[in-house]
């Protein structure tokens, strides 16, 4: 996931979305979102490897990224599979429960928080040409939201009323030299390899490997590998066709979505229903807040079954463009 951005809305700016998504405590998000599901042994054994295969060290470390890089762009699966029918057993979707939704949504200010590449925008093999359709592009130029990128390492809002924007939360700016010097060092490592991209977020960079021959991941993880050896308070992740690099912070989509919950004055309000809609891994972390707080819901935008603290599900950015359409 790249240029992730967090789009807020405050609640003042009552489109379409936030009146028909606004929910009350009713027998359906009582209190807290339904636990996840426990699934069987050999379902969901990819994830398990990845957090195996990061783990290892030792002269096989090289094989170990490319079996993880692997694990973490998965092949698609048939959508009507007994494992995903299953699976919308338990993350039913979001569409096909907006009547629901809607009808206990009343009484309760929404705060929607949205994802970017493959929630807003569909993912595209040049992160570049990632673009929102232009209702979608409408929607986010309101100067009333806050956004964010960088994982949420990077949040800037309303300027006090003004229509300038304002940083507000910059928890890894110490890291900006390391993150700028580690940019330019992969991009001449991996300049010869055709396919490679790497982008700089500001205080995260991405290695994007969907466009590289998978005979060159190997030599792509090498060159990757040589250079975060450097940087021991840089960390890397595993996304779909990307690898990401960021510091060794305790910060998250998770904490970005706390901190921004606190600044809009919501953080202890019960008349709030927070909504995150993601796509990626890194959206769990947000996921698991609303679990934890029990109140909102995360909403996973996937055609194929993955391990969630997600409620709900969206096939792909077109349904995310019908659910906030209403």
């Amino acid at each position: 996931m790249t240029n992730q951005n967090v789009v807020v809305s405050d609640g003042k700016s009552s489109m379409k979305v936030a009146v028909a998504m606004a929910m009350s405590n009713t027998s359906l998000f009582s209190q807290a979102v339904p636990k996840p599901p426990t699934w069987s042994a050999g379902r969901f054994v990819r994830r398990k490897a990845v957090k195996k295969l990061e783990s290892q060290g030792g002269p096989h470390k090289i094989n170990a990224w490319v079996d993880s890089m692997r694990a973490s762009s998965p092949a698609k699966s048939p959508p009507s599979s007994p494992e995903h029918d299953s699976w919308m057993v338990t993350h039913p979707s979001a569409m096909d429960m907006f009547d629901e939704i809607a009808r206990s949504s009343k009484g309760k200010k929404i705060v929607m928080f949205l994802d970017y590449d493959g929630t807003l925008s569909p993912i595209v093999q040049d992160p570049d040409r990632a673009f929102m359709s232009e209702d979608v592009h409408d929607f986010v130029k309101l100067k009333e939201l806050y956004y964010a990128g960088s994982h949420g390492m990077d949040i800037e809002g309303p300027s006090n009323g003004n229509d300038d924007k304002s940083i507000v939360c910059q928890p890894a700016s110490e890291f900006l030299p390391i993150i700028n010097q580690v940019y330019n060092k992969l991009i001449q490592k991996t300049k010869f390899i055709e396919g490679a991209k790497v982008e700089s977020n500001k205080f995260c960079l991405s290695v994007h490997f969907r466009c590289v021959d998978e005979k060159r991941w190997p030599e792509l993880a090498e060159q990757v590998k040589q250079v975060l050896n450097d940087y021991p308070k840089l960390k890397m992740n595993y996304g779909r066709k990307v690898l990401e690099i960021k510091p060794t912070i305790k910060w998250d989509k998770g904490k970005a979505l706390e901190f921004l919950l606190e600044a809009l004055g919501f953080a202890n309000s019960k008349d709030v229903l927070p909504i995150y809609i993601g796509d990626d891994r890194t959206d769990e972390d947000a996921f698991k807040v609303l679990r934890k707080r029990k109140q909102g819901f995360g909403i996973l935008v996937s055609k194929l079954p993955k391990e969630t603290s997600a409620a709900y599900t969206l096939q792909d950015p077109s349904e995310v463009k019908r659910f906030y359409n209403g």
